[in-house]
């Protein structure tokens, strides 16, 4: 027999959830989309990713609700995470976390504050000052301790993010 491919038989949550952002690069893409990136080209150049493969991607979370396209000039869109989308952010921040604590080799890349207090998120994503988890609009972004570990990629998206940065707002990348 062979090896199922999609959850679609399932009654879980979970496995319905995987089918929607379970697939290689989609968190990937939603995770570009909370720091801000918009346009198509810079998704694809930041994210090292086939235009095919971004193309299938994103029109799936289009499909799916998590992500709506708005024009920006004629004949391109910009793409938005929906209020779908954007509950996944204590996903996303939760698995940047795990990810740091297991396979970052000593320290995190990018760090996570509670604009209102400026105060580092803690792993569970509350901050640590009010007590509130934040939604990702409250969020700023900023180089962690371990950001200038490893090779300094240099596409218009990495170097925006080499300062600090609200999630959901545009980056302001060089055209």
């Amino acid at each position: 027999m062979a090896p199922r491919t999609d959850y679609d038989g399932q009654t879980c949550s979970l496995a319905r959830s995987l089918e929607v952002v379970g697939e290689r690069w989609t968190l990937l893409i939603v995770r570009d989309l909370f720091f801000g990136v918009r346009r198509f080209t810079d998704l694809q150049a930041h994210l090292d990713i086939p235009r095919a493969v971004l193309s299938a991607r994103l029109a799936s979370l289009v499909q799916r609700g998590l992500v709506e396209r708005r024009p920006y000039r004629p004949g391109r869109d910009a793409f938005h995470l929906t209020a779908c989308g954007e509950e996944l952010w204590p996903v996303v921040h939760a698995l940047m976390q795990w990810g740091d604590r297991h396979f970052a080799g000593g320290g995190r890349r990018r760090v996570f504050l509670h604009a209102g207090c400026d105060a580092e998120l803690a792993d569970d994503g509350r901050c640590p000052v009010c007590g509130a988890q934040p939604a990702a609009a409250d969020v700023e972004t900023r180089p962690g301790p371990r950001a200038a570990d490893g090779p300094r990629r240099a596409d218009p998206v990495s170097v925006a993010l080499r300062t600090p940065h609200r999630l959901l707002t545009p980056l302001p990348v060089a055209a």
